[in-house]
């Protein structure tokens, strides 16, 4: 870890900046210490990797440690299973790959995160296109795994960019506000035990207008009845997961929607925006009932009879206006007449 990337760091449970001790180290490179916050709480460095979990603070669920021993235990042989996984497919990895970080818009950033990095496949191709002096970061939560790709990168030895690694929560991500350009995870999500906190996290660590990609095994809805789409269901149960289109948080822009890898999986990339939406609350809705946005979702009244609507509707006719102008002068009327 370079000393300077200390200022970059902050408390992933209270944002609060962090400072550094350092222990041991060659030069820039931190190599053993600890980052510390305002209230004490310490986080270990250990070979140049800060350790940013806490299991007082995200504790694991079973499925979770599940996943944290599958990854511990699999570190030396993950690669082999992805290996096979392109080979099943009769697909190109160099191509797939290269198609998931276009979605990044790699040209004009200089901070960029992956989650869930793994043995570091898609992150030597991303810091392959990074710009110098930009920095990408690369966080997981299993050091073994972890350190299964920082031996890939070290041995790649290619990059302008500088490359840090961490180890942490998908959901407690350890930088400020809009401190990133963009974030990337693939090949995890659909595990991860809160998906709604990891994209917020991630929403709110990216600045406005960076892009967030994440994607995961999910068939092709329209492959699930066939036999291709038996045959893969039967062999791995997550390719029945649904994508996760639902937890995206209400400020993303621009989404996007593809499958690919035999269209098994799927890819979603969003841009951060700032507020919801814009909507024009107040302008006059055209037709037979009449008002705006507002007061279609603000004015609701208590229920009437049937006939009392039907009376209202013919009256609004009658006099060539609107069910809410109708509704609308008749009870400012009512109301004037009783409070006098």
């Amino acid at each position: 870890m370079k000393k300077e990337v200390a200022e970059f760091y902050r408390c992933p449970y209270s944002g609060s900046p962090l400072a550094l001790t350092v222990g041991s180290a060659v030069g820039s490179d931190v190599l053993a210490g600890t980052l510390v916050n305002e209230s004490g709480r310490e986080y270990a460095i250990r070979h140049g990797v800060p350790d940013f979990r806490d299991a007082s603070q995200a504790p694991m669920g079973e499925e979770e440690e599940e996943q944290f021993a599958y990854y511990e235990s699999t570190s030396t042989s993950y690669d082999a299973a992805l290996d096979w996984l392109f080979a099943t497919f009769a697909e190109d990895e160099e191509t797939i790959r290269s198609r998931l970080i276009a979605t990044l818009d790699l040209e004009d950033a200089s901070s960029v995160l992956e989650i869930g990095a793994g043995t570091c496949r898609d992150s030597i191709r991303i810091a392959s296109r990074m710009r110098p002096g930009s920095r990408l970061f690369l966080q997981d939560f299993s050091p073994a795994i972890l350190h299964v790709g920082r031996q890939r990168m070290d041995a790649a030895r290619a990059f302008e960019c500088d490359v840090e690694y961490y180890l942490g929560s998908a959901a407690h991500l350890p930088f400020a506000p809009a401190a990133i350009d963009c974030a990337y995870t693939f090949g995890a999500f659909n595990v991860f035990p809160d998906q709604r906190g990891c994209l917020a996290a991630m929403t709110r660590i990216v600045r406005r207008g960076g892009r967030i990609v994440f994607g995961d095994e999910s068939l092709a809805p329209w492959l699930k009845t066939t036999e291709y789409g038996a045959t893969l269901l039967d062999a791995n149960p997550l390719y029945a997961d649904a994508v996760p289109i639902d937890v995206l948080p209400e400020s993303a822009r621009d989404v996007r929607l593809e499958w690919l890898l035999g269209n098994a999986f799927y890819i979603v990339s969003y841009e951060v925006g700032g507020e919801p939406p814009a909507l024009n609350l107040d302008l006059p809705i055209q037709g037979r009932r009449g008002g705006t946005l507002r007061s279609r979702r603000y004015g609701k009244i208590e229920a009437v009879s049937p006939e009392a609507k039907q009376m209202a509707e013919q009256e609004a006719q009658r006099l060539g206006i609107s069910i809410h102008e109708w509704l609308d002068r008749a009870i400012r009327n009512a109301a004037s007449t009783t409070s006098r």
